[in-house]
């Protein structure tokens, strides 16, 4: 390799930061773009997403789930929790890859392409056994005629009220304050849990990911009350979580959501109970 190579080479690594955001953008945006059109479903994303809440009831029949279909279910949640997520650990992302490279610069860290993908993988991995979990969960709802199988929401005001009320209960947990602070934390996070090279990056963001796990997978289930492919109901969890773990007011917002939510669901449970 030639200086002017390396020097080349150099300079290319140097654009790490921009890479890493444009790599973030490219992929938000095509998981975004995925599930507009569909999700390889062969649905209309249209035809299932409605402002109108609880969604409208509309007559269907349960149909046999076959492996190519459960497939197609699975990687619908995972790309769309990508979608979703992504946008929020940023942040974290973001500052992994500053601190690596300052770690090159120190020598502290062996010289290169960044980790930054490993970490991002690792994320990944996790929302990728919560859509394992999801697609299960749809199968089951669906068997017992609580979701519609075409429209993908809830069909019974029962279901939708409890998934509401233990959404906002949770909201109110030790648990879920200890995992939203971890995730509006990324620094605290990084200084204490560092850990070297690509396998040790993939770990820090496995274990990242399972922390926004504790933080946002009971927001996920709401999903299957607004509709699992609504887009009003996608783009607006997608919103709150960015709110909740970006914003400075983010841990009011979501005490204040908590609020919100357990109204809400008592109110649709209220007609079960009298």
């Amino acid at each position: 390799m030639t200086a002017h190579d390396i020097t080349a080479a150099e300079r290319f690594v140097a654009k790490d930061h921009a890479i890493t955001v444009a790599g973030l953008v490219v992929l938000t945006l095509l998981a975004w773009i995925w599930v507009i059109i569909g999700a390889g479903t062969g649905m209309s994303t249209i035809a299932m997403t409605t402002f109108e809440f609880p969604p409208p009831a509309r007559p269907g029949m349960v149909m046999a789930w076959t492996t190519a279909y459960a497939v197609i279910m699975f990687f619908m949640w995972w790309i769309m929790m990508i979608a979703m997520m992504i946008p929020s650990a940023a942040p974290m992302i973001l500052l992994y890859a500053r601190v690596a490279r300052q770690a090159q610069r120190r020598g502290q860290m062996e010289a290169g392409v960044l980790p930054t993908s490993a970490f991002v993988g690792g994320y990944l991995a996790s929302w990728f056994a919560f859509s394992l979990v999801a697609t299960l969960a749809q199968w089951g709802l669906e068997r017992a005629e609580l979701v519609h199988q075409m429209l993908m929401w809830s069909t019974s005001t029962t279901l939708t009220g409890i998934l509401l009320v233990v959404a906002g209960l949770y909201q109110l947990t030790p648990l879920k304050s200890a995992c939203l602070e971890h995730c509006r934390s990324p620094a605290s996070y990084l200084s204490r849990h560092w850990r070297d090279g690509r396998a040790g990056a993939f770990r820090m963001g496995l274990a990242h990911g399972t922390y926004c796990l504790g933080c946002c997978a009971v927001l996920m289930a709401l999903l299957f009350a607004g509709g699992v492919m609504n887009l009003v109901w996608i783009a607006g969890l997608a919103i709150v979580v960015l709110i909740e773990k970006v914003a400075p007011w983010g841990v009011r917002f979501a005490q204040a959501l908590a609020v919100t939510m357990i109204a809400a669901g008592s109110w649709m449970l209220l007609p079960a109970v009298s």
